[in-house]
């Protein structure tokens, strides 16, 4: 925010801090200053709102320039990401909003969320006004409990008289008006008041905007109270305004104001807001009215678009329909507002819609015609999944090994772009663990075919397989075959190494896939997915796999049950729970944390237990099945062992905690452990002493997370009780938890590994995703002929799968 002092200096605040200094600037002075409010809407583009417009006298010639040049049109927002940007902001709450279903009263709770949200905004530093509609309901509420206090205590009492049913009719929606807005402000002022917002109510009539003089005093206000942090509720006075008039003149300032859409848009345009949100009781645009079968819903709307939609009836309550609203927000959107209409009623929707979020129909004129909506793409990976599925077994293999083998011949292109991706990531101070996951190798990508062949070697009997044979009845055959789960959304983190292997998983399983990669493997995501394409096209299954490109929030994603039926995460602890704890409708495969253990027996071989430590935790100690917690037989903590496998792991540069059992032994020792349910992923770990077997299997169950585990000893007995009690996913004896891998478990390669206790659990790999379907083969047989008594009866007999 620039403003003129009374010295001439220009200085520079934002938000509230200039609001404050802009108000104590004009105490100083005495006079109006002009200022202005810099917007960044990306990162090299800036929009500039001119908010008052006197420059004290002999100080503003080079601001005047400014501000001139303030004037001029401003970009629009392009993508919803930079709607975070915004600095003035118009929040329009339509009455099937805020109205109660009997039109009696106002709907409270959600009254309540949305003044909250629009508080936090204040409270930011954003400019805030509100268009409200409510007095109408809100005076019929208290409009009825009079009239119902006036009736006779006989007709009140009478069980024949219907004159309460008929009260309704009797409101006349004026005096509705007239008696339900001090009520309206009441309740607004009670609500901002718990946040610390003050507000102000500016009651106008449609005429207000066609006469000029009431006009410029309207925008007057209204940025004078902006300028004073106060936030402006306005609502049109129903007690005497006119009916709507669709003559009234629509030009370059003015829109035909019919309803609070139309005034909301032109509030919008003549302040200069950067956004304009307008709730309703439908969660967007459609192509059809939401309730008739093929209605879609169009998340980004532009100006050309309108002859694509077939708008439905009007909302119950208010005045204005969808065609108003969309017909409000191009006209705003042509003065340079970005528009968002959106569901009210949906919790939190303002501060989606801040963040980024898919919600609403967003309305733009900068369409980005590459890129396809996800929506578009679930459905061909939907369809892709068919044309595999009906593909035959050799055709699926042929195109993995085809993908095999461009991985080793296009292995310039794609160590070239990871290249670009490490360069990036090194400028940006990423750890050496992420290092290690977002870097390609052309050892990496050798071993990365080799395990892609033995998936193209399996996939002659994946797809289609019998499970089971029953034969039902005479005649009647009953079969249990595999079938793909359908289309899966793989999300994964700096690792691109995986986005070949879970693209031929998905070839082998007759999937369709999605791929949302990490920002910070951008450039070598793109080129491997160039390779998966070239193999997918090669047997006609062109959109059966893509990659995400979009800016689509990850929760977005997670809401798209209907045309994703399973999440995959791979990578962070965090991002795997973040996806678990907020896929609602979706079902997720994966693990959240990767605690393994290896126990060393007192019976273990020495050698053999150094040389498994050695390699679960520092042969790759980012992967998640690298050793996190060392635990050792207390009879072990006196022998030459404990020595040399501290030191092995020393020599290694890993650095060792040690637990509270080992602590309370050890005069002097490593430093405590923060926390036995860690996993670093790097090189550390913690040693704790356990007194027996059953002490090392109840300290897994207490710290583990059901990943890997791993026993080293001697005695096959103890070896066997330990892999029957500890309850994880994989359990090893002496042989190192890096085991655990799809690769090396000769699966091909994993979509990931999954703790999980229904379904796939461990490294999945083609089979965790496959699913079943039954197929009966029957000879006019139905289920009556079945019943007590009657002709036929079952025979249940299993026969041999061929």
């Amino acid at each position: 925010m620039l403003f003129l002092r009374k010295s001439g200096e220009v200085v520079l605040a934002s938000g509230s801090h200039g609001r404050r200094l802009a108000s104590l600037g004009r105490r100083m002075s005495k006079a109006p200053l002009r200022y202005l409010t810099v917007v960044p809407t990306s990162a090299r583009h800036f929009t500039t709102n001119l908010s008052l417009s006197t420059p004290h006298a002999g100080h503003g010639i080079d601001l005047k320039r400014a501000l001139q040049a303030a004037d001029r049109r401003r970009s629009k927002f392009t993508d919803r990401s930079q709607l975070k940007y915004s600095r003035r902001i118009v929040v329009k709450l339509g009455s099937a909003v805020i109205t109660r279903e009997d039109e009696h009263g106002l709907a409270l709770g959600r009254l309540a969320s949305i003044v909250e949200q629009v508080a936090e905004l204040q409270q930011e530093g954003r400019e805030c006004i509100m268009v409200t509609s409510g007095a109408v309901a809100f005076g019929k509420q208290k409009l009825t409990q009079e009239l119902l206090m006036s009736l006779s205590m006989r007709e009140t009492l009478s069980t024949t008289d219907t004159t309460r049913q008929d009260v309704k009719t009797f409101l006349e929606p004026r005096a509705a008006a007239a008696v339900g807005q001090s009520g309206l402000m009441s309740l607004y002022d009670a609500m901002f008041a718990q946040y610390g917002v003050k507000i102000a109510q500016v009651l106008v009539t449609k005429p207000d905007f066609y006469n000029e003089e009431t006009r410029k005093n309207l925008f007057t206000t209204l940025s004078e109270l902006l300028s004073l942090n106060i936030l402006p509720i306005i609502n049109t006075n129903d007690a005497v305004t006119p009916p709507p008039a669709p003559e009234a003149p629509s030009g370059k300032k003015v829109i035909a104001l019919k309803d609070n859409d139309s005034l909301a848009a032109m509030l919008a345009a003549e302040i200069q807001s950067d956004l304009l949100i307008l709730m309703s009781d439908v969660d967007g645009i459609y192509t059809l009215p939401p309730w008739q079968e093929g209605s879609k819903m169009i998340w980004t709307y532009t100006s050309d678009m309108h002859d694509v939609v077939q708008f439905g009836k009007k909302s119950k309550v208010g005045t204005g329909g969808m065609d108003s609203k969309v017909q409000a927000a191009t006209w705003a959107l042509d003065r340079g507002v970005s528009v968002v209409i959106c569901n009210g009623m949906q919790d939190k929707a303002i501060r989606s819609i801040m963040s980024g979020r898919k919600i609403g129909t967003f309305f733009t004129e900068a369409i980005n015609t590459v890129t396809t909506p996800t929506e578009v793409l679930a459905e061909n990976a939907r369809h892709g999944s068919r044309v595999l599925q009906a593909l035959p077994a050799e055709a699926r293999a042929e195109a993995i090994y085809k993908l095999a083998d461009l991985l080793v011949s296009k292995q310039s292109d794609i160590l070239d772009a990871n290249g670009k991706d490490i360069n990036e990531a090194k400028k940006a101070n990423t750890s050496g663990p992420l290092l290690d996951r977002l870097k390609l190798s052309p050892s990496k990508l050798k071993n990365l075919a080799v395990g892609l062949k033995q998936i193209a070697e399996s996939s002659h009997k994946n797809v289609g397989r019998v499970i089971r044979k029953t034969k039902l009845a005479e005649g009647l055959e009953l079969t249990q075959i595999t079938v793909p789960i359908g289309v899966l959304l793989v999300i994964f983190e700096s690792r691109p190494d995986c986005l070949p292997q879970v693209a031929a998983l998905a070839l082998s399983s007759a999937n369709g896939l999605l791929l949302k990669g990490g920002k910070e493997a951008a450039h070598s995501n793109r080129a491997l997915m160039d390779v998966v394409k070239e193999a997918i096209c090669s047997v006609g299954a062109d959109n059966a796999i893509s990659l995400i490109s979009t800016r689509e929030e990850i929760a977005d994603l997670l809401s798209m049950e209907k045309h994703i039926d399973l999440i995959i995460p791979r990578g962070s602890s965090e991002l795997v729970r973040s996806i678990q704890e907020k896929s609602q409708h979706i079902p997720v495969l994966g693990h959240a944390e990767g605690i393994c253990h290896v126990y060393v027996d007192n019976e273990a071989d020495f050698a053999k237990a150094i040389k498994i430590v050695r390699d679960a935790k520092c042969d790759y100690p980012a992967a998640c099945n690298a050793m996190e917690t060392l635990l050792i037989h207390e009879d072990l903590l006196k022998s030459q062992f404990f020595i040399d496998v501290c030191n092995a792991l020393k020599n290694e540069g890993v650095t060792v905690y040690s637990g509270p059992a080992l602590s309370q032994k050890l005069t002097f020792g490593p430093p405590p452990v923060k926390s036995l349910k860690t996993e670093y992923g790097s090189l550390e770990c913690a040693i704790e002493v356990v007194k027996d077997l059953q002490e090392a299997v109840d300290h897994i169950h207490t710290y583990g997370s059901g990943h890997t585990d791993v026993i080293v000893t001697e005695n096959r007995e103890k070896a066997a009780l330990f892999q029957r009690a500890v309850d994880s996913a994989c359990v090893f004896h002496n042989s190192s938890s890096r085991f655990a891998d799809g690769y090396r478990f000769g699966l091909g390669a994993e979509v990931g590994i999954s703790t999980a206790r229904i379904h796939a659990r461990g490294p999945v790999g083609v089979e965790g995703l496959l699913t079943t379907k039954w197929v009966l083969n029957g000879d006019g047989h139905v289920a009556s002929e079945f019943a007590e008594g009657g002709p036929c009866q079952f025979v249940h007999q299993s026969l041999p799968i061929d």
